[in-house]
């Protein structure tokens, strides 16, 4: 459950989002991953160094809400972070053991969504469903 669950969330995150139309859905994962950029502020194991990832992380953001490629690169830069926090046995939320874990399997999952241009997988779904369930489907899948 420790790897599955992460990614169902992350799968999860994308199928929701997917429900937000564009340009607000861009917009939206831009304000998400800054606010994921500051998760670490309140009780991080690495000084400064938090502020400093916060600062590069709320930049991408900032250029996210124009360009999907900085928010995948700001929730791939999230991703390292999590996994440095686990490594160093200092989790995102301090009762959850394997909460930075999680984090570092979860973000990928949306980060790769990202990279891909934060298409509407909702969309997607519909439009392959209506074309397998037209009623020519058949008379196109003999024709072939």
């Amino acid at each position: 459950m420790i790897v599955v669950a992460p990614l169902l969330i992350g799968v999860l995150y994308v199928f929701l989002n997917s429900l937000i139309r564009e340009p607000h859905r861009r917009r939206f994962n831009a304000i998400m991953v800054a606010g994921a950029g500051a998760a670490y502020l309140s009780g991080g194991g690495f000084g400064p160094w938090e502020f400093a990832l916060t600062i590069v992380i709320t930049y991408c953001a900032y250029r996210g809400l124009e360009s999907w490629r900085f928010i995948g690169i700001a929730w791939l830069l999230h991703t390292a972070w999590d996994v440095a926090h686990h490594l160093q046995g200092n989790p995102i939320i301090p009762f959850a053991e394997h909460s930075s874990l999680g984090c570092a399997i979860c973000d990928p999952v949306i980060a790769v969504w990202c990279l891909a241009g934060g298409p509407s997988v909702t969309d997607l779904l519909r439009a392959r469903f209506s074309r397998t369930r037209s009623p020519d489907h058949h008379i196109r899948r003999t024709a072939q």
